[in-house]
């Protein structure tokens, strides 16, 4: 799936590939890869992880409190200098892997192994998700014996858990050579945040973690920032009535619908997101919003997905899938599979579930790690 995206993308590619060609001719290898890494201050330490889809991989990790890089690459093989396409054919031995700085006075080494094991399928032995072959295997490069004796404990307590029916099998071996990536591939989510946020939905990924570890969050609440359970939470029900308009406690509280057209936001057309207006935890942006002609707020895709649940609604004698918040458990409205490109889907939702915060104003209200979000899309555009 994910090469299939490249070969559609191949032009537009192409010329962001160009832009960058002149600035980092001095930095790239013979390979025409992205600069090697920097050394390290004496502070940093390096973790090396594989665990399927390496532009997943490092969107996950770079949102942890304590990361200060992660760097898509190759390891784990034979070949020198492979390519993205040897890689992904599959032969060379290599998987694709990402290379973690961090700061150990921040987060340690078996805290970023507990935020690998909530974003991979440690049992699956032919690949992840959509992506297949022992390219996309889960693995634990160590660094040193130290690494090799915390991934084997972490390792050990994960099996001990429960927590998975099938063995893990997720190899623990020493650290080969390390080839950085394309330069296309580093930061993908970041440069290509709408075809990233299409491909990771469509993979599997995030419906299994759900499945997985639906009786918590994935991120731990010392390691993450975004969708972290103790910053969003459901008011108990005097507080909600008394925080709430009529409107908005029948809509969220009692599953109902305001009317189309007279309400806030159907036609707001300013930068900025969308919250729960119940727990306030991220929910949309004005990046994937539309104009569908129905008269609520229309949006392709959720700006964090992790905080969506959805639900079969039989209700009206009809078939509809429902959208609820994850941590405000506030009813937001339905999808449907008649939206515009990227996703095809229409998030057709309730004004009077949600609260906007202006761009500007993201900072000022806590959701300041979202600008960089806006900044990326207007670099794409």
């Amino acid at each position: 799936m994910k090469t299939i995206l490249i070969v559609g993308l191949i032009l537009l590619i192409g010329t962001v590939l160009l832009g960058f060609q002149k600035t980092n001719d001095n930095n790239m290898n013979k390979q025409g890869k992205s600069p090697i890494m920097k050394e390290e201050p004496k502070n940093l330490k390096t973790a090396t992880f594989a665990g399927g889809c390496f532009w997943c991989v490092e969107s996950d990790f770079e949102k942890v409190d304590g990361v200060v890089e992660a760097i898509s690459g190759y390891t784990g093989g034979s070949k020198p200098d492979p390519t993205y396409k040897e890689v992904s054919a599959g032969g060379t031995g290599h998987a694709e892997a990402v290379q973690v700085r961090y700061d150990p006075a921040k987060i340690t080494y078996e805290e970023l192994l507990d935020v690998f094991w909530r974003h991979v399928d440690p049992t699956d032995a032919g690949g992840q998700f959509v992506d297949r072959g022992s390219q996309y295997r889960t693995a634990i490069f160590y660094h040193d014996e130290e690494q090799k004796r915390i991934a084997e404990k972490s390792k050990a307590a994960l099996e001990k858990s429960g927590r998975f029916s099938q063995p893990i099998v997720t190899e623990i071996v020493p650290l080969g050579e390390f080839y950085t990536a394309e330069e296309y591939h580093q930061d993908y989510y970041d440069k290509n945040p709408l075809r990233y946020k299409f491909y990771r939905r469509g993979s599997g990924r995030d419906q299994f973690l759900d499945r997985t570890w639906s009786a918590e969050a994935k991120q731990t609440p010392a390691a993450m920032n975004p969708g972290n359970d103790s910053k969003y939470a459901k008011p108990d029900d005097a507080v909600l009535r008394k925080k709430l308009s009529p409107m908005q406690y029948k809509v969220t509280q009692e599953d109902g619908t305001e009317p189309p057209f007279d309400n806030a936001y159907h036609d707001n057309k300013k930068e900025g997101i969308y919250v729960d207006i119940v727990s306030g935890e991220p929910l949309f942006a004005s990046t994937d919003k539309f104009d569908s002609g129905t008269g609520w707020p229309s949006f392709t895709q959720p700006l964090v997905p992790e905080n969506i649940v959805e639900h079969e609604d039989r209700k009206f004698f009809m078939v509809r899938t429902e959208v609820r918040s994850k941590h405000g458990d506030s009813h937001l409205g339905h999808v449907f599979p008649d939206g515009p490109p990227p996703t095809g889907l229409r998030y057709c939702i309730n004004s009077a579930a949600l609260k906007f915060i202006p761009r500007e104003d993201l900072e000022k209200e806590g959701y300041g790690e979202f600008s960089k979000f806006f900044e990326a899309t207007q670099t794409v555009n």
